[in-house]
């Protein structure tokens, strides 16, 4: 499978075990986490991620489909895209 790369974006109300529970669903859904970014402003979580799907025996949509549940149940809204979308979004 050619390399694919998605940009994971998790935003909403600071509170712990964030990072654990989406890097644990990447783990079980076998995305591999190439770049991590994340900041806290005035209580407000914000992580970027670039990541890497090639290696996964999961498809696209049931990677976003896990990952939004497991944002759903932290209360948190999440976008996840592949990276070749993100890109021509942000190229003028």
């Amino acid at each position: 499978m050619a390399e694919e790369k998605i940009i994971v974006t998790i935003t909403g109300q600071d509170k712990t075990g964030i990072v654990a529970k989406i890097a644990t669903t990447m783990y079980e859904t076998g995305v591999n986490i190439e770049d991590i970014k994340q900041t806290i402003m005035q209580d407000y979580f914000v992580m970027m991620m670039l990541c890497n799907i090639s290696n996964s025996k999961e498809s696209f949509s049931t990677i976003k489909d896990k990952l939004e549940e497991t944002a759903k149940s932290l209360h948190m809204t999440i976008w996840v895209q592949r990276k070749e979308i993100f890109d021509r979004m942000h190229t003028i």
